[in-house]
């Protein structure tokens, strides 16, 4: 089973191809990155500017893979995720028979009934544990038998605008989206290691535009948001500081950068001319080194402002783990475990195969744990018969992705009549309504011509 996912970031984008055996292990066939354009902090400013910079690495991931890809995982992320955790409960009928799927669906869509805030809607319901009959703690009902069922779930939110910003984007592309992910909860799913979202976890994924936070206890998520910040701020800062082109600033980071001028010695001193030629001056690295830490210290200053806002910080005895292109900068570590008084480690994404001379091991560096994270999170949550079912559907009706926001009868409606639709401009009108109406993503097949949403 092929899975795609898509990381749409502030600095880059990236596209990874993996297929998954019949024994369940995810090896990368196809990689591809290319620098992000018509983005800023998380959200799509310029559609056409997006599309064409997915456009690059898209293309450049199905040559390296041999596949073509119509439908992929997508990463979200911005300020405007936000989260809230709900409750919900039905009964069971007849009375006490064993708890079924369609029962557990059943409470997480009474949880999703809440009322959000204008302009915002549900992008996941994670359930954080069930209930049944006043027995708590339950991680799986099913089979259970029971009357009153109830589920704590993790609700997070988008806007709608930003979501619908991105959804065209893939339109432009046409490639369906299978689901849109929160970055956050992507790149956890590559770097936690095994017990720590048990004890209590927070990961911080520190992009070039945002930072995702995403807090874990007893054993799921509880706390999901995203701060407009991130290495590009230093890099802006190291610019203006320093009046230097951005694009200098960054390599200058990168190369020489660190979080602790204590660290640095006083006569250390960096040739500008390595970066920009023809340049004979000097600057001094340990003030480079200054300008960083003032930043730092303002990012890891709101992220404890927002740990300590839901009262998390008391419950993290496992402390956080860093994620993201910013966390390989020297010194930031230590940083972070200073000013949050929580214990730190790096987090990078070594949960899957296919890293090897074949295939750039960059891929295994924290700036793609999202992308790598989109991966393990569609081998998790897809079943291997759902190709098979995609190949019987192939030459009679388009797939669809059952997590979509159409209700069901919609969706029954869009196939019934979509079988005898007689070109391909009649299904476009179609799932143009459907659209119209809510789907969550519309979309033509780029090889065949059919619809997915």
């Amino acid at each position: 089973m092929m899975i795609v996912g898509i990381d749409v970031g502030t600095t880059k984008t990236c596209v990874l191809v993996g297929k998954q055996d019949h024994a369940g292990r995810l090896t990368i066939v196809g990689a591809s990155t290319s620098p992000a354009r018509g983005i800023r902090r998380g959200i799509i400013v310029d559609i056409d500017e997006a599309v064409a910079s997915i456009t690059m690495a898209l293309d450049r991931a199905e040559r390296l893979s041999g596949e073509h890809i119509r439908s992929a995982y997508v990463s979200i992320s911005g300020r405007h995720i936000g989260c809230l955790n709900s409750t919900g409960a039905v009964t069971i009928s007849p009375l006490y028979r064993d708890i079924t799927e369609a029962d557990i669906r059943r409470t997480l869509e009474a949880a999703r009934a809440i009322v959000l805030p204008a302009g915002h809607e549900v992008l996941h319901v994670i359930p954080r544990g069930y209930t049944l009959d006043g027995q708590d703690g339950i991680e799986n009902p099913v089979s259970m038998a029971g009357f009153l069922l109830e589920v704590e779930a993790h609700i997070i939110t988008g806007a709608s605008t930003s979501i619908n910003s991105l959804v065209r984007c893939m339109q432009g592309l046409n490639v369906g989206i299978d689901e849109l992910i929160v970055g956050g909860l992507a790149s956890s799913e590559a770097v936690l290691e095994e017990g720590e979202s048990d004890l209590g976890v927070a990961v911080l994924d520190i992009g070039g535009g945002t930072t995702d936070i995403s807090i874990f206890t007893k054993g799921s998520i509880a706390y999901t948001t995203a701060l407009p910040l991130g290495g590009d701020l230093i890099t802006n800062d190291i610019a203006i500081g320093l009046q230097l082109p951005f694009s200098v600033a960054e390599k200058l980071k990168i190369t020489y950068g660190h979080s602790n001028p204590a660290m640095i010695d006083d006569h250390e001193m960096i040739d500008i001319g390595q970066f920009m030629p023809g340049r004979r001056d000097r600057i001094s690295r340990k003030l480079l080194a200054e300008i960083i830490e003032a930043r730092v210290e303002e990012i890891c200053g709101m992220i404890g402002d927002a740990i300590q806002t839901v009262s998390y910080g008391d419950w993290l005895p496992a402390g956080v783990v860093v994620t993201g292109g910013t966390a390989l900068l020297p010194g930031l570590l230590e940083m972070v475990e200073q000013e949050l008084d929580l214990p730190a480690r790096l987090g990078t994404p070594d949960r899957i195969h296919g890293l090897d001379s074949s295939l750039d091991r960059s891929f295994q560096l924290p700036a793609f744990s999202t992308a790598i994270g989109l991966l393990l999170w569609g081998a998790r949550h897809s079943s291997l018969d759902s190709e098979e079912e995609e190949e019987q559907f192939e030459d009679d009706e388009p797939p669809y992705d059952n997590r979509s926001r159409i209700s069901d009868w919609l969706r029954t409606l869009i196939v019934q009549k979509l079988k005898p639709a007689a070109s391909t401009e009649e299904q476009v009108g179609i799932l143009s309504a459907a659209y119209s109406a809510g789907s969550y993503t519309l979309a033509l097949n780029r090889r065949s011509g059919s619809g997915t949403f």
